[in-house]
């Protein structure tokens, strides 16, 4: 539906359109944020205050064995978290179904019980397939995903709900968390009246949704705000890495306050999305996973799309002994250099990981390069047919 030449941003999730998704589709250049010298400044300043803090800590679940993965304390929770985690995004990245469910179904085995995902990933697939590989293991996981509202109204993220419910063949999750908090006005929007936040407690209320967070990936400072303006979340997202440490640093600016709040910090991104670095030579994968799961987290949120990778993380996380202080200083230190433009966090200054979802509602252009717009523009494209 469209009011003034814009999308109504309470419209349902499938009502926009193969027309507007073809006038939204203008490519952005992935130009580097501007005020990168302020941040570092800032940056500077901050490492100097929190050198004189205490080290953070977090509390360790029951002991394991050395083949066990060990688990954490979720917050105030009391549940026992496997230090690593499942990314949903990119399972839909898997082969096909047959071979997502045979991930899922190794990973649990394994002992982790942590999964992520989240109403929009590559368009519903995701879901999909972790509710197919979790049949018959769902009471061993702890469940998460999120909503996609990105703005609008609590009733739309309430059919979001009830559409991810059925994709995970489910009747609950154990974590619904706000997708994607990017742009500056996103606080606002959720605690608005009729906003996310609402849904949130309606979810709870009736049984559908044990506990909230919320997740993003662009700017520390957004971050702070929802947690300042109040809300008891349970848990919050964001990615963590050593390039992190150095530069619009999450690590040092996000995880001291939710901690101090009793919100539980959960890390993604150990390898900075595409693993680039790695590709590079400036760390090893075991390195930058060991550093991300070193830190004041319950868990590390890793994307696996094979089986070759899902072996390799848990050759990591079986017996896991953190990294000494020393030993993350000397990696932050190796990082350093090649953090300070953001080259291997592209996800902070570039629309390279702007999901569609998240822009459109804000009525700003999207990338027709991102595969998942491919998708999106491709189902429209076949829709567009498929009535005439």
């Amino acid at each position: 539906m469209e009011q003034n030449g814009k999308a109504d941003i309470n419209s349902s999730p499938h009502s926009l359109g193969r027309r507007e998704l073809l006038r939204n589709a203008a490519t952005l250049g992935m130009g580097v944020a501007v005020g990168l010298q302020s941040m570092r400044e800032a940056e500077a300043k901050r490492k100097t205050q929190s050198s004189q803090q205490t080290p953070l800590t977090i509390l360790n679940g029951p002991p394991v064995g050395p083949d066990e993965i060990p688990r954490r304390m979720l917050g105030r929770t009391g549940i026992p978290i496997s230090v690593l985690g499942l990314g949903g995004h990119h399972l839909g990245d898997v082969k096909d179904v047959n071979e997502a469910m045979t991930l899922v179904h190794e990973a649990v085995d394994a002992g982790i019980n942590f999964f992520d995902n989240c109403w929009e990933y590559h368009n519903g697939r995701s879901e999909d397939w972790l509710g197919r590989g979790l049949q018959g293991r769902r009471e061993r996981v702890f469940l998460m995903t999120k909503v996609c509202t990105h703005g609008r109204s609590s009733q739309l993220a309430m059919q979001m709900l009830e559409e991810s419910l059925r994709r995970l063949q489910t009747d609950h999750l154990d974590l619904w968390q706000v997708h994607g908090v990017t742009f500056d006005n996103d606080p606002e929007l959720a605690y608005a009246k009729g906003g996310v936040l609402e849904a949130f407690d309606k979810a709870k209320q009736q049984g559908k949704v044990r506990f909230v967070g919320f997740t993003g990936h662009k700017d520390p400072s957004i971050h702070l705000k929802m947690l300042q303006m109040g809300y008891p979340f349970d848990t919050v997202q964001m990615p963590l890495n050593p390039f992190d440490a150095s530069f619009f640093s999450f690590q040092h600016q996000v995880v001291p306050e939710a901690l101090r709040r009793g919100v539980s910090p959960l890390g993604m991104k150990s390898m900075s999305g595409t693993a680039d670095a790695i590709k590079q030579g400036v760390l090893t994968a075991e390195e930058a996973l060991r550093y991300a799961m070193s830190l004041p987290v319950v868990t590390t949120i890793a994307g696996m799309d094979s089986l070759d990778v899902l072996h390799q993380n848990l050759r990591v996380a079986r017996g896991f002994k953190p990294m000494t202080p020393q030993e993350m200083q000397a990696l932050e230190s190796r990082c350093a250099a090649t953090a300070a433009d953001g080259r291997y966090e592209l996800y902070k200054v570039s629309l390279k990981y702007d999901n569609p979802e998240a822009r459109r509602p804000h009525h700003y252009p999207i990338d027709q390069t991102q595969k998942e717009v491919k998708e999106m523009l491709q189902e429209a494209g076949g829709q567009n047919k498929q009535a005439h």
